[in-house]
C-alpha cells in the first residue's frame, strides 16, 4: 500500500571467512547467501511503535502468532511469516473491535454533530473527520498506537507536485488532475461541516481541518481501507458505506501473483484473510488488491508493481490517428463507429504485444474505401486483406516507436530533475519506476510486432 525506496541489507549473522573461502564453490555459496539475505525482511517488531500497536491490539482481543512486521527490499514495510503458510490457511483474523468504521465514528464524540448536520455527511467524510480529529488529539487519542504506524505522507497523484504529475503518461496525467480536483472539491464542500465542530476544540477549526490534513485522511482511507459493507445509517448520506480501516492487517502489501479470500466473517465477527497461495517461512506475506495495471495502482494506492503482468501502455484517440497513412479516408466516420462500438478506449500495448482491441481498431481505421463495407467483419476478428493486416501492423509499430522515444525523453528529464530537485526524489523515483516498466513493455511489444510483420515481407 506504500511506495518505499528499496534497499538491501546483509544478515548480521552472515560472516564470510575469506581465508578459507577462495575457491569457486565458496564464491557460489557467498553469492547465494548474499541473494538470500538481500531478499529477506528485517524484523521490525522490536520498534516502539509496533510494541505499542501489539499491546493496543491485544487489549482489543487480537494476538497474532503467524505474522510479524518487517522491512523488505522493494516493498518497504510489510508482514513476514513466522512459519510456512499453506493453501487455504487463515493468515489473519482481526476482531471487529479493532476495525475503524462509521460505527466507530458515530459512537464517538462526533456522533451528535454528524446527526445534526444537514445534508447528512457522507461515510467517507465521517471517517476522514475522525482521522483528522484523532490525529490532532495526539497522546489523548485512544487510536494513537494505530495512527503512529500510518504513513506521514502518501504518493497518490493528489499528493504529487505539479511538475511531477506532468511527467506521467497522458491518460494517467488526466486522471491525476481529476483526482486533485475531486479532493479539492471534497475539502471545499466539507468546510461548513468542519466549522460546526468548533465547540469541540480550543484552537481555530481552520488550523485543524486544513486541506493538507483532510488530504492525508482521504489518502489513508483510499489506500488502506478494506471492503466491508455496512447497513445504511440515517445520519449519513445514502452513498455506499463500504470502507473499514483494519489496523495491522493493512500492513500487508500487494502482489499480482497471489490469491486470497478476504471478507468479514459474520459468525466470528472478524475480518479474515485466507490465502490460496503457499508462503515460505520468513518470507513476505502478500495479498492481491485485484488484477490492476500500474496506472490504477499508482492512482489509487500510490505505488507501482514491478513486472506486473497486468501492466500496459494506453493509446489515446489522438495518438491512434496521428500515424495513420495520409491516404486514409472517411476518418470521422470510422472514429464514430469505434466510439459507438466501444472500441476507442482501453487500447493498449502489453507484455505480449499490441492488444487485440488496439489491432482491431487500427484495422478498421486502415480499411481502404472499397473495403469499408466490411467494417463489421473487422470487429468480429475476420481478416479483410493482407494489405489491411500489413498496414495496421505498420501503424502499430510507428505508435510503439513514438512511445519508446517519448519514454526515453521523459526518463532523461527525470534523471536531470533528480539531480536538481532533491526534495522530490521519492516522487521522481516513483515516476521513473512507472516509466521504466512501460519502456520494457513497449520494447517487448516492438519485438512482437516485428515478428508479426515478417509474415508480410
Amino acid at each position: 500500500m506504500r511506495m518505499c525506496k528499496p534497499f538491501g541489507q546483509l544478515n548480521r549473522n552472515c560472516i564470510f571467512n575469506m581465508k578459507n573461502g577462495g575457491g569457486r564453490t565458496s564464491r557460489i555459496r557467498r553469492r547465494k547467501l548474499f541473494r538470500s539475505s538481500e531478499s529477506r525482511g528485517v524484523n521490525e517488531s522490536y520498534k516502539p511503535e509496533f510494541i505499542e500497536l501489539k499491546k493496543w491490539l491485544k487489549d482489543r482481543r487480537f494476538e497474532d502468532a503467524t505474522l510479524i512486521p518487517a522491512h523488505f527490499p522493494g516493498t518497504g514495510r510489510g508482514l513476514m511469516s513466522k512459519t510456512s503458510l499453506q493453501e487455504g490457511q487463515t493468515i489473519i483474523s482481526l476482531p471487529e473491535s479493532c476495525l475503524l468504521t462509521t460505527d466507530t465514528v458515530i459512537r464517538s464524540y462526533l456522533g451528535a454533530y454528524i446527526a445534526k448536520w444537514q445534508p447528512p455527511p457522507s461515510p467517507l467524510l465521517a471517517l476522514c473527520t475522525f482521522l483528522v480529529s484523532e490525529k490532532h488529539a495526539g497522546d489523548r487519542s485512544p487510536w494513537k498506537p494505530y495512527l503512529e504506524v500510518l504513513p506521514k505522507a502518501y504518493t497518490c497523484p493528489v499528493c504529487l507536485e505539479p511538475e511531477v504529475v506532468n511527467l506521467l503518461p497522458n491518460p494517467l496525467k488526466t486522471k491525476a488532475w481529476e483526482q486533485r480536483s475531486h479532493v479539492q472539491e471534497f475539502f471545499s464542500s466539507s468546510r461548513g461541516f468542519f466549522s460546526s465542530l468548533q465547540p469541540l476544540f480550543s484552537e481555530a477549526i481552520e488550523t485543524i481541518f486544513s486541506y493538507r490534513a483532510l488530504r492525508w485522511a482521504w489518502c489513508t482511507v483510499n489506500t488502506r481501507a478494506v471492503y466491508m459493507k455496512r447497513p445504511p445509517q440515517l445520519c449519513l448520506s445514502p452513498e455506499p458505506d463500504t470502507c473499514a480501516l483494519a489496523p495491522y492487517l493493512d500492513l500487508l502489501n500487494h502482489s499480482p501473483d497471489v490469491q486470497v479470500k478476504a471478507a468479514f466473517n459474520e459468525e466470528t465477527r472478524c475480518y479474515e484473510i485466507r490465502t490460496a497461495t503457499r508462503c515460505g517461512k520468513h518470507k513476505e506475506v502478500f495479498i492481491c488488491y485485484g488484477p490492476h495495471d500500474n496506472h490504477r495502482l499508482l492512482l489509487e494506492y500510490g505505488f507501482v508493481s514491478v513486472s506486473n503482468p497486468h501492466a500496459c501502455v494506453y493509446v489515446s484517440k489522438d495518438i491512434l490517428v496521428k500515424y495513420l497513412p495520409s491516404t486514409a479516408k472517411q476518418m470521422n466516420k470510422k472514429i464514430s463507429i469505434l466510439e459507438d462500438q466501444d472500441f476507442i478506449e482501453n487500447l493498449t500495448f502489453g507484455w505480449d504485444g499490441p492488444s487485440w482491441r488496439l489491432l482491431t481498431a487500427l484495422k478498421l481505421l486502415c480499411l481502404e474505401a472499397e473495403e469499408f463495407v466490411c467494417w463489421k467483419k473487422v470487429l468480429l476478428g475476420e481478416i479483410i486483406s493482407d494489405t489491411n493486416e500489413k498496414t495496421s501492423l505498420d501503424v502499430a509499430q510507428k505508435i510503439c516507436c513514438y512511445f519508446i522515444e517519448e519514454t526515453h525523453a521523459v526518463l532523461r528529464k527525470v534523471s536531470r530533475m533528480k539531480d536538481e530537485e532533491v526534495v522530490l526524489m521519492n516522487q521522481l523515483t516513483l515516476v521513473e519506476t512507472l516509466r521504466t516498466e512501460e519502456l520494457k513493455i513497449l520494447q517487448a511489444s516492438a519485438k512482437a510486432l516485428t515478428a508479426l510483420q515478417t509474415a508480410f515481407t
